[in-house]
């Protein structure tokens, strides 16, 4: 499993970082800037999320890593003549990474020091959640009466 991971992994790398070269006449429009941004996001969060689970032995490399991978797309798109480098596209990358790394650490078994599985982990951080949603709704209904 972890050889078809780290295969994925590294293909998923070349796909976007191909993607991120191709001249503008290539690419479907751009229809409001925010929707860049979401796409640098999801791309870089799921580059994260299957680098995590491809190298989880080495979590800080792979957020170092597509840090360092990202700029450089920006980098060479500046150097390009056809596209152009954005820090922003950078930052956008860098919470993409941020969030894979925060749902890796929420989600993460903790095998080694004997703590619970990964299960039991979703499970109280779904009930604490839920927990949550429910006092602001109880918060919310009694405003409504007031």
């Amino acid at each position: 499993m972890s050889r078809f991971l780290r295969v994925l992994f590294w293909g998923a790398c070349f796909s976007v970082g191909g993607l991120s070269l191709l001249p503008v006449e290539h690419l479907p429009p751009v229809a409001f800037d925010w929707w860049d941004k979401a796409q640098h996001a999801m791309a870089f969060l799921v580059l994260g999320g299957l680098g995590l689970l491809a190298y989880s032995e080495k979590p800080g490399c792979i957020v170092i890593g597509l840090l360092v991978y990202g700029a450089f797309i920006e980098l060479a798109q500046a150097a390009s003549g056809w596209r152009y480098g954005d820090w922003q596209d950078w930052l956008a990358d860098a919470v993409g990474v941020g969030a894979a790394y925060l749902g890796w650490i929420i989600l993460k078994p903790a095998r080694s020091q004997g703590q619970t599985s990964m299960s039991h982990r979703f499970l109280t951080f779904r009930t604490i959640f839920l927990d949550r949603v429910s006092v602001i709704r109880s918060m919310k209904s009694n405003d409504r009466c007031a």
